[in-house]
C-alpha cells in the first residue's frame, strides 16, 4: 500500500470519536457556522454537524428497554441491508401486511425511538417483537435473536455518502473522499464498521445470532428468507415465504418508497440540527459493486489497509470475500 493511504488510515484511526463522538485534534477549537434552513457546504461545517449530531441525536441504548424472550433484532452497520431486513421480518410476522406509514415506525430503531415518541416496552402489531439496531455486539443488550447482516465496506461507504448528500450536505460540496475520511474511518461511538465485523463474528455460532452477506441476499434471498423466518421461530409456508420475498424486492420496494425513506427520523434528525427537511431515501439501487465505481484509488487503498489492521489481524481473514467465503463454507 502506498504512504499516502497508510497516512490516510493513520490519520484517520488516531481520532477519537469525529463521527457520533466526541471532539478531535484537528477539528477542537473550530467554528464553522451554518445559516439557520441550511445544510453544510464546506468540510469544516461538515465537521460541525457530526459533532453536534452526537451531541443532540446520541447513539445510546435507552434506559429502562429489555428485550423480551422471542424478541428479534436487526442489528447492522448502517447501509448493510437494514432496512431490506426490517421488510423482510414484518413480511414474515405481518402475512404480508403494507400497513404502516414507514418501516420503522412498525420495527422500531432502539437508538432512536425516543424521538419518535415510540414506546421499546411496549407491544407492538405483530409477533415476534422486531427492532432495528446500529450497536455491535458488546454494546447491545442480551434476549433476542439478533440478526446481523454485513456488506462490502466500500459498497457501505457509497450507500452511506448518498444517504447523507442533500441530507447533511448539499449536492457534491462534500466530496466522497472527505465523507470517507470524516464520518466513516472516524472512530465512532457505536462502534466503526470494522469492529462490527469483528465483534458479530466472534459470537457468529451462538443460537442466538444469524450472521449474513448482503451480497448472498442479493444473489439468491427467498432461501435467506426461510432461513430468517425458521430463526425467529414464524411459522411460514410456501406462500409466505414467495410472499415475503417477493415484497423485499428491489422493484416493490422502491415501488412503495415513501414506506422505506426514513422520513419520521430524518426530519427529527434535520430538525434539531436546524436544518431544512430532506428527501431521504434508504431504496436506492441496492447493487453489488458500487466500491469500484465511485472510490477513488485512495480511498480503495485505504479501505484495504484499514481491513487487515482492524480484521486481518483480529479474524486472520485478509478481505471481506475471504471471510464470505468462509462464512459459506461453515453452511450445511
Amino acid at each position: 500500500m502506498g504512504g499516502v493511504a497508510s497516512g490516510v488510515v493513520a490519520r484517520t484511526f488516531a481520532r477519537v470519536g469525529m463521527a457520533f463522538g466526541g471532539g478531535t485534534r484537528h477539528s477542537q477549537g473550530m467554528t464553522a457556522p451554518i445559516p439557520p434552513g441550511s445544510r453544510a457546504r464546506t468540510p469544516e461545517q461538515f465537521r460541525a454537524v457530526i459533532r453536534k449530531s452526537r451531541v443532540e441525536s446520541p447513539a445510546t441504548m435507552p434506559e429502562g428497554f429489555e428485550f423480551r424472550p422471542g424478541d428479534v433484532a436487526i442489528a447492522t452497520y448502517p447501509k448493510c441491508g437494514t432496512t431490506w431486513t426490517q421488510q423482510i421480518i414484518h413480511g414474515l410476522r405481518t402475512g404480508g401486511s403494507m400497513d404502516f406509514d414507514e418501516i420503522s415506525l412498525v420495527v422500531p430503531w432502539i437508538e432512536q425511538a425516543a424521538s419518535l415518541g415510540i414506546d421499546l416496552n411496549a407491544d407492538q402489531v405483530a409477533k415476534p417483537r422486531a427492532f432495528k439496531t446500529h450497536l455491535p455486539w458488546y454494546l447491545l443488550p442480551k434476549g433476542a435473536q439478533n440478526i446481523f447482516i454485513t456488506r462490502e465496506p466500500g459498497d457501505v461507504l457509497v450507500s452511506f455518502y448518498h444517504f447523507f448528500k442533500d441530507m447533511v450536505f448539499e449536492g457534491d460540496d462534500i466530496d466522497i473522499d472527505v465523507f470517507a475520511d470524516e464520518l466513516f474511518f472516524a472512530e465512532a461511538a457505536h462502534g466503526s464498521y470494522w469492529q462490527h465485523v469483528v465483534s458479530w463474528w466472534q459470537v457468529r455460532e451462538r443460537d442466538d445470532v444469524l450472521f449474513l452477506c448482503y451480497e448472498d441476499m442479493k444473489t439468491d434471498l427467498r432461501p435467506i428468507v426461510a432461513r430468517m423466518a425458521r430463526f425467529c421461530g414464524i411459522e411460514a409456508d410456501d406462500e409466505l415465504i414467495d410472499l415475503a420475498t417477493r415484497q423485499a424486492s428491489i422493484d416493490f420496494m422502491k415501488a412503495h418508497g415513501r414506506q422505506f425513506d426514513d422520513h419520521p427520523t430524518t426530519l427529527a434528525f434535520t430538525k434539531q440540527l436546524g436544518m431544512p427537511p430532506a428527501k431521504t431515501t434508504k431504496v436506492r439501487t441496492g447493487r453489488v459493486g458500487d466500491r469500484s465505481r465511485e472510490l477513488s484509488p485512495r480511498v480503495v487503498a485505504a479501505l484495504d489497509e484499514a481491513w487487515q489492521r482492524e480484521v486481518g489481524e483480529a479474524l486472520g481473514l485478509s478481505s471481506y470475500a475471504e471471510l464470505r467465503a468462509a462464512l459459506a463454507a461453515e453452511q450445511p
